[in-house]
This record gives structure tokens, C-alpha cells and sequence, in this order.
């Protein structure tokens, strides 16, 4: 009992950390840009290799690991992973933090799947549904919790420790599985399947890659479309030779299994739905209401309280309801969260903390079930690559959840700083200021909108000393011009009138610049808040659908059930 449970632990600890790179690295992307000295674009590869080769490498790597000895083949993944993160954090600028994470990768995509099959294969079948539950809230947790313990490591130590808080707990999972797995195990002798190897490696680097870059190269792009026709003459292709393969990549009979299906679209889905917040939300917090990384973090951790809670729960209680009715309440939750958002108030605390509990509760009711359920009643090879599926699929979701709201945030922000800039334009244009001020002013704020920077302080004196100087000399000389031989009590007297009435003056079209910029910067922030909150109510009609996707699940019978 004891070994089982430091197994199950090792497994759990070993997707966390494969999990939680996926998004931890997001919220710490500004510190590590400053870091290394590297611009915006360069650096997102460095987060982009580990989702590419991930989602590439899992299916292969699994098959790999039959051949060799599954917890042999684990250890392996697990050293890698170690070695990865260890150069990751060390990286003195981005081609060795490009390697790093790509070595990461590799080691995340041996480690994922086997951590499932190891898990699941080390209990009876009794006690299956709970350590698979378990597995599942983890893999739930540590998507939710990246951004979270990224705001956190990166604020109080540095962007490195987010790479480094994996290594301790590396050298804690390989002393559990060196002490408590055995390494002589029999192996398949089964010849890997080197055809369908190659076009499953081929359709989902193109998938990924394209979903990655396509907002960059644009969706129309020579690049982008040969990356479309890559992926779906590969995916065809792979279906093909993996039907009349002896020794299939991937046996096509899960999919006749219509628990398995249904576990499949909703674990796209929901991750896609869930990381559409924790990893834009806080992004939100941090650029439009210029919040620290940690405070943007923690706005969303009552997701990952829910999850934690509602997870198992759910997990256990399927038995008693039906994967469908559980499925469908978790997205119907989901979709309400999504709602949520789109009409909150986004500087309310109170609104926000709402909105996540319904948006973590509904993923919490999903992500238990359908790691129990994509998992059904298999065994031995099918168990192993039901779970190779399972974690790319997970990663397919993580991918499209940034291609999909990534592409149309950009697409809003264009729209607000457009609308941003012609209000500012028209404002500005009716204040009682020379032309030359409205020219420099209209500079400064666009640059300010196009950066993003609408909340940056601006001086409240608009005038330099130079500028009230030549007005002041300029009025004196106006005024002193009416007077016919002013003498020089006369001259001092009117030089006293014109300061203070050019200071009245100024200080009055400080008011108004002042409460032109205040309105510029309400505006502003309503036109790129908006443009957050859009997201969520244009990606409405999608959860509805994943609401319909529920029933693919069989119905529950339960007289059957109580019959047998």
C-alpha cells in the first residue's frame, strides 16, 4: 500500500510539473524579455517549442517506451525534464533558453503519458477510478495554477526560480520511482509503427505550428496555408496507414469507443474554455490596470480553488449520474462564467471573484471525469495510448485556446486603439491651446495608446518656465505698449497684473488639458477593457456547442446498472 501510494505520488508530482510549464512562463514573460534583452517575438519561441514539441513528441515517445521498458523509459524523461528545466534557468539569452525548454519538452512529452499509465496500472481495478481522478485534478490544477506561482516566483525571487522550483521536486520523483518501480520489465517486441510515427509527428507539428504562428505569418499567408494542407493531408494520410497497420501509432478502435470520443472533445474543449481566462485575464490586469504580476495571478486562484474541489467530487459521483449529465453541467457552469465576464465589472472585486468560482466549478465537474472516462475500460497497450492521445489532445486545447483568443485580441486592441486615438484627436482638438501644444499632445498620446500605456502619469504643468517666460514677456509687451512713457513704478505694476493674469490663465488650461487627458484615459481604458470582455461574448456560441457536445456520452442507464 505504501509503495502504491509513493508511486501514485511520484506520478501526480511528475504531470504537475509537465502541466504547469506549459503556462507558468506567460505572466513571467516582460521580467525574462528585460533579462536576456530580447524582443517580444524572439522570446514567445522559447514558450512556443515546449507546446509545439510536447504535443509532437508524446505519441512516439509512449510507443518508444513500450519498446524500451515503461518506467526504464520514465526514468529517462524524467532526468530530461530536470536537465531541461536546469538550462532553462541558466540561459544567458534566448538560443540557450530555445534549448532549454525544447529539452523540457522532450522530457514533458515522455513524462505525461507515462506518469498515466504508470499511475493507473500500479492500482487494482477497484481503486482505478480514484487514482485517475487524482491524476486528473492535478492536470487541471497545474494548467490553472501556472500563471498563479509564475506571478508569485517571478515577483519575490526571479523569472529563473520558475524553472528552478522544478528541480527539487525532479530529484524527489526519481528517488520514489528508483526505490519503488521495478526496471525489469518484460518489453514490447512489437516493431514500432515507423510510418505512422513519422506522419504523427509530421500532422501535429504542422497543427501546432500553424496555431502558434498563424496570427504572426497571417492565416492567409503562403505559410500558413502550406502548413493547413500539411497538417490535413497528414492527418488523412496517418488514418489511413494506421488502419491496415499490425502495429498502429494509435489504434483507431478507441475511437469506436464512444466514452473515449466524448472524453476527447470535452478535454479540448474545457482546456481550451479554462486557459481562454488564466492566461488572458491576467494579462488583462497586468497591461490595462497596470497591476503587479502577483496581484493579476491571484485575482484568478479561486478558479483553482473550485477545480481543486469540484474535481474529485465529481470524479467520484460520475458512477452515480452519468459522464453526459456531468459533463453538460460542468460547460453549462463554464458558459455562465463566460457570460460573466463579458458583463461584470471588471474593477469590481467582488464581481470578478464570482465569476471565477463559476468558471473554476465548471471545469472542476469536467476535468475529473473525463481523464476516468479517457481512460474507459482499457488495458495494456490501449491504456497507454488512450493516455498518449489524452495529453496531446490537452495540449491541442492549450494551443488553440492561445491561437483562437490570442488572434482576436489583437484583433480588438487594433479596433480600440483606433477608436482610442480618434477620440483623443477630437478632444483634444477642442481645447483652447496653440496649435503647436495640440500637435505635441496628439503625439504623446498616440504613442502612449499604441504602447498600451493609457494609465502612464502625465506631467500637470503642461507649460515649461521658458513657456510661461516668453508668454509673460510677450503679454508685458502688448500691455506695456498701451501706455504712453510708463514710468518704472507703472512698468512693475503692469509686469505684477500680466503674471498674474497669465498665471490664472494657465493654470486654467492646465485644468482643461488636465481633464482632456483624464477623459482620453477613461475613454482609452473602456475601449481596451471592451476589448477583453468581447472575447468572452464571442466565444459564447462555442460554449453552447460544447454544451451540445455533452450527449455524445451514452445515456446513463441506470435499471441496467441496478440489474447487474
Amino acid at each position: 500500500m505504501k509503495k502504491t501510494i509513493s508511486v501514485v505520488m511520484a506520478t501526480c508530482i511528475g504531470i504537475f510539473l509537465c502541466m504547469l510549464d506549459t503556462t507558468i512562463m506567460n505572466i513571467a514573460l516582460p521580467a525574462i524579455q528585460k533579462g536576456l534583452s530580447v524582443n517580444l517575438p524572439d522570446l514567445s519561441w522559447a514558450l512556443n517549442i515546449y507546446t509545439i514539441l510536447f504535443a509532437t513528441l508524446t505519441i512516439p515517445l509512449s510507443k518508444l517506451a513500450e519498446r524500451i521498458g515503461i518506467n526504464r523509459f520514465y526514468l529517462v524523461g524524467l532526468i530530461t525534464f530536470a536537465v531541461g528545466s536546469l538550462l532553462s534557468a541558466f540561459a544567458t539569452n534566448i538560443v540557450s533558453l530555445d534549448i532549454g525548454r525544447a529539452i523540457q519538452s522532450i522530457g514533458a512529452a515522455t513524462v505525461f503519458p507515462l506518469s498515466m499509465t504508470i499511475g493507473i496500472s500500479t492500482v487494482d481495478t477497484s481503486n482505478r477510478p480514484k487514482v485517475i481522478a487524482a491524476l486528473g485534478v492535478t492536470q487541471g490544477l497545474a494548467a490553472a495554477l501556472g500563471p498563479v506561482i509564475g506571478g508569485i516566483v517571478t515577483q519575490f525571487l526571479s523569472w529563473r526560480w520558475i524553472f528552478l522550483i522544478n528541480i527539487p521536486l525532479m530529484m524527489l520523483v526519481l528517488l520514489l520511482v528508483a526505490f519503488n518501480l521495478s526496471m525489469n520489465q518484460e518489453r514490447n517486441a512489437k516493431p514500432i509503427d515507423l510510418q505512422g510515427c513519422i506522419l504523427s509527428m509530421v500532422t501535429l507539428f504542422s497543427l501546432t505550428l500553424l496555431l502558434v504562428k498563424g496570427r504572426e505569418w497571417g492565416w492567409t499567408s503562403l505559410s500558413s496555408i502550406f502548413l493547413a494542407i500539411l497538417f490535413l493531408a497528414g492527418c488523412a494520410t496517418f488514418i489511413l496507414v494506421e488502419r491496415f497497420s499490425k502495429n498502429p501509432m494509435v489504434p483507431l478502435d478507441l475511437f469506436k469507443n464512444r466514452q473515449f470520443v466524448g472524453a476527447s472533445v470535452a478535454i479540448v474543449l474545457s482546456n481550451l474554455f479554462l486557459v481562454g481566462v488564466t492566461v488572458i485575464l491576467p494579462t488583462y490586469f497586468t497591461n490595462i490596470q497596470q497591476k503587479t504580476e502577483l496581484a493579476a495571478a491571484l485575482i484568478v486562484t479561486p478558479i483553482t480553488v473550485m477545480i481543486f474541489v469540484f474535481s474529485p467530487i465529481a470524479a467520484l459521483i460520475i458512477d452515480k449520474v452519468g459522464a453526459r449529465i456531468v459533463v453538460l453541467l460542468g460547460f453549462m457552469l463554464m458558459a455562465l462564467g463566460y457570460a460573466m465576464f463579458f458583463t461584470i465589472n471588471l474593477y469590481n472585486s467582488l464581481e470578478i471573484f464570482v465569476a471565477c468560482i463559476t468558471l473554476g466549478t465548471g471545469y472542476g465537474i469536467i476535468a475529473g471525469p473525463i481523464t476516468v472516462l479517457a481512460a474507459a475500460d482499457f488495458t495494456g497497450e490501449k491504456l497507454n495510448s488512450s493516455q498518449s492521445v489524452a495529453g496531446v489532445l490537452r495540449q491541442v486545447g492549450v494551443v488553440l485556446a492561445v491561437a483562437i483568443f490570442v488572434t482576436n485580441l489583437y484583433s480588438g486592441l487594433a479596433t480600440a486603439k483606433v477608436s482610442s486615438v480618434k477620440f483623443a484627436s477630437e478632444r483634444i482638438q477642442r481645447l483652447a491651446i496653440p496649435q503647436k501644444q495640440k500637435r505635441v499632445m496628439l503625439k504623446t498620446t498616440q504613442k502612449a495608446i499604441s504602447t498600451g500605456k493609457t494609465h502612464q502619469k502625465f506631467p500637470t504643468d503642461h507649460f515649461s518656465k521658458k513657456e510661461r517666460s516668453a508668454i509673460i514677456n510677450t503679454s508685458y509687451v502688448a500691455a506695456i505698449s498701451r501706455v504712453l512713457s510708463p514710468s518704472s513704478s507703472e512698468k512693475i505694476q503692469i509686469m505684477t497684473q500680466v503674471k498674474q493674469k497669465v498665471g490664472t490663465a494657465l493654470t486654467k488650461q492646465n485644468h482643461n488639458i488636465n481633464a482632456a487627458i483624464s477623459e482620453i484615459q477613461t475613454k482609452s481604458e473602456g475601449y481596451f477593457t471592451d476589448a477583453f470582455k468581447l472575447l468572452y461574448r464571442n466565444t459564447l456560441p462555442f460554449l453552447f456547442v460544447a454544451i451540445l457536445s455533452s450527449f455524445i456520452f451514452p445515456a446513463f442507464e441506470r435499471r441496467q446498472k441496478e440489474r447487474q
